[in-house]
């Protein structure tokens, strides 16, 4: 008989990648999973975990400030119950020190952890919390977080860009939070160069900013007025309705990203923009094998619905890789057996 598990989410209003992703989990494993809001108490939680074989945890969480107990006390309730703890790691170097202290005794009490992708892995093996761990450590792709609906709904800001578009402007664009690593603020040189080009150049940040200890929004826009794009640059702020979201989407010409560590297996707002069918220029993975177990992301850069440029490439040299993007466009891909595909195989790693 499958074994049933529990999924934790976070009660928060303004999603991120991670969160999505726990919540389209438990939708995708119909009879073989339940939720229960994180920090909404022992006995909730108890009475809940009562009909499950284990829980999943997905790290990091929103909000985690406000949630640095609620983890582990749900992880060591559970196991005193001699049930799973299966914890989903997103990420691990990447996070704030003070991040990694507080879901260190939870990933101590795991016993499966599952990593989003193979950099990750890494990560994790050569940590000192390592030798502490689960031996059970698996590989998953992720899959989109986000698919249009059969509908869109305009609004403000998706009227604004078609009027852009209308002014003979191409529209640059990248969606998904703003944040440090994401180098948001490498699009915004690429911006400049295409401007110092003669191209009449948009650039639309489709998130909002996520605020840590780095001052990010004051530096974004610091670097804005420093580059002459005040008048080019647009950020939306989040979008939590799905229609106006790819409403936006839709007069984008192209989307850009430029990663500090290289595209990596995980970045759903990638395959969001590409699966939209707009061609989307990112720099190329560190590893060889990053893509390697994902079949989706591998079918999407065979197609050139993902066109990658070296790791290190400047902004000129994706520039030239978003002016060449009319030469050969990209193929269209039916991806919804791949995408069905792609969880099959996440529902069978992380909840065997």
């Amino acid at each position: 008989m499958s074994k049933r598990y529990l999924i934790l989410l976070s009660d928060a209003s303004q999603t991120c990648g991670v969160e999505e992703f726990a919540r389209q989990l438990a939708l995708r494993l119909p009879g073989r999973s339940g939720t229960c809001v994180l920090g909404d108490g022992a006995a909730r939680f108890s009475e809940r975990l009562r009909d499950f074989d284990g829980i999943v945890l997905n790290f990091p969480i929103v909000a985690w400030k406000k949630k640095l107990v609620s983890p582990l006390l749900v992880a060591a309730a559970t196991r005193l119950k001699r049930k799973e703890v299966v914890v989903v790691l997103h990420e691990w170097k990447a996070l704030d020190w003070k991040r990694r202290v507080v879901l260190a005794p939870v990933i101590a009490l795991a016993t499966r952890i599952i990593f989003s992708a193979p950099e990750i892995a890494e990560e994790f093996d050569r940590s000192k919390l390592s030798m502490a761990a689960a031996a059970d450590r698996r590989l998953i792709p992720i899959p989109p977080n986000l698919l249009a609906p059969p509908e869109l709904r305009a609004s403000s800001v998706s009227e604004a860009l078609r009027e852009q578009r209308r002014q003979g402007r191409l529209i640059l664009g990248q969606f998904g939070s703003i944040y440090p690593k994401k180098q948001s603020t490498a699009v915004l040189q690429v911006a400049e160069r295409l401007i110092a080009r003669g191209q009449d150049v948009f650039v639309v940040f489709v998130g909002s900013f996520i605020k840590g200890t780095d001052d990010v929004e004051r530096e974004f826009f610091r670097l804005v007025q420093t580059l002459g794009l005040a008048e080019h640059v647009l950020v939306t702020g989040y979008i939590d309705d799905d229609r106006e979201l790819f409403a936006i989407f839709e007069p984008v010409d192209v989307f850009c990203y430029v990663f500090s560590e290289g595209l990596t297996s995980r970045r759903a707002s990638v395959l969001a923009a590409a699966l939209f069918g707009k061609p989307v220029v990112v720099n190329a993975p560190v590893r060889k094998d990053a893509l390697q177990h994902h079949a989706l992301y591998r079918k999407l850069i065979d197609a050139g619905a993902i066109r990658l440029v070296p790791t290190d490439a400047d902004a000129d040299t994706v520039a030239d890789a978003i002016e060449n993007l009319t030469a050969v466009p990209p193929e269209r891909v039916e991806f919804a057996s791949a995408i069905d595909e792609v969880w099959r195989t996440v529902g069978k790693t992380i909840c065997p």
